[in-house]
């Protein structure tokens, strides 16, 4: 028998489910809400949580990669009243056993049961671990480590694998690393980069040519696939292999034979094929610019790499990780990061993700040389003004906010006895709201005109900007 959690906030539903997974003998634990489901996750063992997708303090599909990755690596069944297509992709692609929709009989719960429990058996039987190289990937976030048994799984077959994911989040990374993992690792691992392909010379670049087979071809010419023979060829933003060519290329996947330009007979090429993509290929089925049966020969296997603004858990990993590495290539002792840096990285939203962060700290080490901390002030100045121009924008945003209702309420000059505090204290915030007050006021009044606003203020432009931008108003406020 097994171990469930539900975690759902709705009584009914609660007590119909523990009542049939009880009537199996299975032992039942409830969380009401996510925080509380979270907590006993991480310190009691589940064989299967029921997780609801709508609860009083989050989305229940967010927590599913940290469910999967608890002590007991718990399957997890999602069960919603609102379902719908987006939730179950988001729901699968997180890890998730199953997508149910309520309201569920007594037989769905208990075939879902039946089901998860003999799959558990079944992947749970002892195996041989695969211990991996890890080739550069860093991170422990349950994301990653997701990603890790993907790749763990990919290494261990020939299968076709498509990675994906936006730019920098480290697809190459990810492929060297299956390569380096797999059978074929003492083998070649070929690099194709489909976006730098030349038009008129792709067939010459992947099956090579024989000499005299068009005007330059003044040697005989090895192909990359042919290159890629016992190993590894992995094709870099195939969305980008022109449409011409890819029924050629898929007859190529399928046979594993071609012919060389020029040449009067084929040759074969026992390759594994790798790709990766930061492009929608099923939107470009739809669209024609991608043929299907294509994508579905290259996606046997498919990871999908997070961006890095979704684990940021893995940030100060990462950071600390490169810069250790940037001082060794420029022989330099090791660098600490002081807090400041750290809230910088955390704080900016990386949408160039890892392979910005690597480029982030290159120029950070750069920049502090010979000193052994490392500062925000030391970071590129993009990334600090990106950080405070957001800043000001979320003050603003919120100035507007409180501003938006034109009979503005003045602050109150009589406060209860259990907020009395220091009378210095008390006069500068009964100032700071009142002069805040007055000028939400004035700039109603003058409908935002600065000048209307100096002239019956008193004040200089230089200072009328200075209160109105310690407020965080603005003429439009």
């Amino acid at each position: 028998m097994a171990d469930v959690l539900i975690i759902d906030d709705n009584p009914m539903i609660v007590n119909l489910m523990r009542r049939i997974l009880q009537g199996q003998e299975h032992t039942v634990a409830v969380a009401a809400t996510l925080a509380e489901g979270l907590v006993k996750a991480d310190n009691a063992w589940f064989d299967v949580i029921f997780l609801d997708v709508y609860l009083p303090d989050g989305n229940g599909l967010d927590s599913i990669p940290h469910l999967t990755q608890t002590p007991s690596h718990p399957e997890i069944i999602i069960f919603s009243g609102q379902g719908s297509q987006d939730a179950a992709e988001i729901a699968i692609k997180n890890g998730a056993w199953d997508y149910l929709q309520k309201p569920i009989s007594m037989d769905e719960v208990n075939l879902a049961m039946r089901r998860v429990l003999l799959y558990r058996q079944n992947t749970q039987q002892a195996m041989p671990p695969l211990h991996l190289k890890r080739h550069g990937i860093v991170g422990n976030s349950p994301q990653i480590k997701q990603c890790r048994t993907d790749l763990a799984q990919a290494a261990q077959s020939d299968a076709n694998t498509l990675i994906t994911g936006q730019t920098g989040t480290g697809k190459e990374l990810f492929a060297r690393a299956i390569h380096e993992n797999s059978k074929r690792a003492h083998k070649n691992f070929v690099v194709v980069d489909c976006a730098a392909l030349p038009g008129n010379l792709i067939d010459s670049t992947l099956f090579g040519h024989e000499r005299g087979s068009f005007t330059g071809a003044d040697r005989v010419k090895v192909g990359l696939v042919k290159q890629a023979d016992g190993g590894t060829l992995f094709l870099d933003e195939i969305g980008e292999l022109p449409l011409s060519f890819q029924k050629s290329f898929l007859r190529v996947l399928q046979e594993h034979r071609f012919r060389a330009m020029g040449s009067d007979h084929e040759t074969s090429s026992d390759f594994r094929l790798l790709a990766a993509t930061n492009r929608n290929l099923d939107q470009m089925v739809q669209a024609g610019l991608f043929r299907q049966d294509l994508l579905f020969r290259i996606r046997s296997v498919t990871i999908e790499l997070p961006p890095l603004c979704s684990r940021a858990g893995d940030i100060e990993e990462l950071a600390l990780f490169y810069c250790e590495k940037f001082c060794q290539k420029y022989g330099l002792e090791r660098k600490s990061l002081a807090p400041d840096v750290l809230e910088a990285l955390l704080a900016y939203p990386w949408p160039g993700n890892v392979r910005e962060l690597v480029n982030v700290m290159d120029a950070t080490i750069n920049a502090a040389y010979y000193e052994p901390v490392l500062f925000a002030m030391h970071l590129p100045h993009h990334l600090r003004i990106t950080i405070k121009q957001a800043a000001i924008k979320r003050r603003q945003d919120k100035g507007l906010l409180q501003s938006s209702t034109p009979e503005t309420p003045a602050p109150p000059l009589i406060t209860t006895p259990t907020e009395l505090s220091t009378y210095q204290q008390f006069r500068e915030n009964l100032l700071n709201a009142g002069e805040k007050h007055y000028f939400q006021n004035l700039l109603l009044q003058t409908k935002g005109s600065l000048k209307e606003a100096c002239h019956l203020s008193g004040l200089g432009r230089t200072r009328l900007y200075t209160i109105l931008k310690k407020h965080g108003l603005n003429r439009k406020s």
